[in-house]
């Protein structure tokens, strides 16, 4: 049985874009790939709403968080980091990594990131460098403030660096409107192309960082990737992932098809009927719902089920692959991606699954009850 990935990335990936990637190998020194980087970056620029450069990496997200900083970072250097999930955590660890020295600024997990706090330790410690938070924490269903943090740093020469892994293209991430520095997204998740590539775009004040620092790295060094870029035609600095590029320009151009806001508002949609769904199943959602993501949903294990149990009989008897929960959340939680291609088809299947195992497992529930509740939202 073909199992149906509904898990906060990777996602389902097309028939389309698979078979972008079956196209021949060429140079990736030759003109043909130089164009097909081009368009890439410049549909990757109008999705992060910049006017600035966009860079395609070969490596996942975390590639791209490590560039973020490994390339703006000098010993002892003061970051605030901005932790409220495990990819909070990540960058603080890429922080420390580095030489940095890292502010962590933790809030608890399922909660969203706190303005005031932000400001209090800005003001506590002027000289942070820079400000790194996580758009989208898949981890626990939570999204931050990104807006809203970036009208603080306005008042602040502190850089902006945000983590839109698993938000770009399934919730309103708009680089240049909201002050955003640097930002990273990856191809896995609401893009829908396969895993493996990252993107980063940088401001002309962060570059001027970049520019004045030495790099910590020498795969992920920027400007390598600028120069290179610069070429005609445009290249990468190392051999890239060429079927994987073949692959993200097709997504891309599907995101443009579909057109960013509709995409942006069917992951809304199918945030709303997952959280209907599961409440009516008598299931309750783990983050405040007034900060929950557009592409997850982070849901409380049913009361006298193991994770193993209840997850393992979805995935066995129903072909539906959910998430389990991290770290300390490990058995506490379960979740529930609708990133990516994710219509009513795959939330009906996969809300019908979770209905008939919680049946099967002695739970009183009425079947059908979840699964009206995404039909209700997909007709109003």
């Amino acid at each position: 049985m073909d199992q149906l990935l509904m898990i906060p990335g990777p996602t389902g990936v097309s028939q389309r874009v698979l078979k972008a990637m079956l196209k021949n190998i060429v140079n990736h020194r030759g003109e043909e790939f130089g164009k097909i980087l081009e368009e890439t970056s410049e549909i990757m620029s109008k999705i992060f709403k910049t006017k600035n450069e966009s860079y395609i990496l070969t490596g996942s997200g975390t590639a791209a968080m490590e560039a973020a900083l490994a390339n703006i970072l000098e010993e002892g250097d003061k970051i605030l980091n901005i932790v409220n999930g495990k990819f909070g955590e990540r960058f603080m660890q890429i922080t420390t990594t580095f030489g940095g020295n890292s502010i962590p600024l933790k809030f608890e997990w399922g909660k969203a990131a706190d303005i005031e706090k932000i400001k209090e330790t800005l003001e506590e410690n002027e000289d942070i460098k820079a400000v790194t938070v996580v758009h989208n924490e898949t981890s626990t269903g939570v999204k931050n403030p990104i807006k809203e943090i970036g009208k603080i740093l306005n008042n602040h020469e502190a850089l902006y660096i945000v983590d839109a892994v698993s938000s770009l293209g399934g919730d309103k991430v708009e680089v240049d409107n909201y002050g955003i520095d640097i930002c990273i997204t990856g191809s896995q998740k609401c893009l829908a192309a396969p895993p493996g590539l990252s993107a980063i775009t940088l401001s002309d004040e962060a570059w001027d960082v970049v520019e004045s620092t030495d790099s910590k790295t020498y795969y992920l060094d920027l400007k390598k990737y600028r120069e290179s870029k610069s070429l005609k035609p445009p290249e990468t600095p190392y051999t890239p992932s060429v079927s994987l590029i073949y692959a993200l320009n097709e997504a891309l151009k599907v995101v443009e098809e579909e057109g960013l806001e509709n995409r942006i508002k069917r992951h809304k949609m199918a945030a709303i009927a997952t959280r209907k769904a599961v409440k009516a199943l008598g299931l309750e959602i783990f983050p405040d719902e007034e900060v929950s993501s557009n592409t997850v949903t982070a849901i409380h294990l049913p009361k006298g089920t193991s994770d193993k149990e209840f997850r393992g009989l979805i995935r066995k008897k129903y072909g539906v692959e959910l998430a389990g929960g991290q770290d300390h959340l490990k058995g506490k939680i379960f979740r529930i991606g609708h990133m990516g291609n994710v219509t009513q088809r795959e939330l009906t299947v996969t809300i019908s699954a979770i209905e008939l195992a919680l049946k099967e497992l002695g739970f009183d529930i009425e079947l059908g009850k979840g699964v009206s509740k995404i039909l209700e939202v997909f007709s109003s």
